[in-house]
């Protein structure tokens, strides 16, 4: 049996020290947003306490679908890269980046040299994504949506070179009986598209799963806890999202902090896979098991 953790939407507070020279373009935006709104949404101690408790669980590996930090400012990603470090080593982590890990142009390159084999895998191409992760019998796939864009804007983007990788890996993974898990920071389910904040490439997407098949897609972005299908090759594929790992009680704009944590084994010529949500509930200063479903 493997045990796999998912955390996401990590949004490291509070910022560094802001220059003015550091807010030009979209960081004045989202600097403005964070102040007048997102800092009292989002918190550091709450972090702490979600990642303790998972760490508990010592789960045999741990997913991040993206946006450890806001800005993407240069001390943001150092932190991020030592935060990466406190919740577990590089070979029983994974990174899938979000739209605020490449919030301005150059700054997902930054992170990719400072987060170094957090961000990597086995790839085709040379290319960076997608990267695969493989422990026992479960294939991790760690796609990229992240894109730097406009203000105001938080969509993600997923193109044609990707998605002929994507579909590659899929197939290989597939022939060799791997249960796979698909990592990608915007959900790519139709219900949650929206033009300033969904996945481009949306439909492209679907379009290699319901060819190639997988076992389970996992993303963040939205804070909220999330359940969806779309079709695969040879069954619905669930399309699950969690919770921002800070989101502070209280918030109005999104669920409590959470995780997911994903019991998977083979059974005979299929799987088992039961999923647990572990967070903080609206009222209440525990840490609780929210939810438990048989995923498979």
């Amino acid at each position: 049996m493997i045990t796999l953790a998912h955390i996401s939407d990590i949004h490291l507070s509070p910022l560094p020290k802001v220059g003015m020279r550091d807010l030009v373009g979209k960081r004045l935006t989202g600097f403005l947003n964070w102040k007048l709104k997102r800092h009292g949404e989002l918190n550091s101690e709450t972090l702490v306490r979600l990642v303790e408790h998972m760490q508990e669980q010592e789960a045999d590996f741990t997913a991040v679908t993206g946006d450890l930090t806001n800005l993407a400012l240069p001390g943001e990603i150092e932190r991020a890269g030592r935060w990466l470090q406190g919740v577990g080593g590089a070979d029983k982590v994974a990174v899938c980046p979000g739209n605020h890990d490449a919030y301005v142009p150059g700054a997902l390159e930054g992170a990719q040299s400072i987060w170094g084999d957090y961000l990597k895998g086995e790839t085709l191409e040379g290319q960076a994504f997608p990267f695969v992760r493989r422990v026992g019998d479960v294939a991790i796939v760690s796609c990229s949506s992240a894109v730097p864009t406009p203000p105001f804007m938080a969509v993600g983007r997923f193109e044609d070179k990707q998605a002929a990788r994507l579909r590659r890996i899929l197939k290989l993974l597939g022939d060799a009986g791997y249960f796979r898990v698909v990592l990608i920071h915007h959900p790519p389910n139709a219900e949650l598209q929206h033009p300033s904040f969904g996945l481009k490439g949306h439909r492209l997407f679907r379009q290699v799963i319901a060819e190639e098949g997988a076992e389970l897609v996992l993303h963040g972005h939205t804070h909220r806890s999330s359940i969806h299908h779309i079709p695969g090759k040879d069954h619905e594929v669930p399309v699950i999202g969690v919770a921002a790992a800070s989101a502070a009680q209280g918030g109005t704009l999104d669920d409590p902090a959470r995780y997911n944590l994903f019991r998977i084994e083979k059974a005979g010529e299929g799987w088992q896979c039961t999923m647990r949500e572990f967070g903080f509930q609206r009222l209440g200063q525990d840490i609780v098991m929210r939810m438990q479903m048989r995923i498979y």
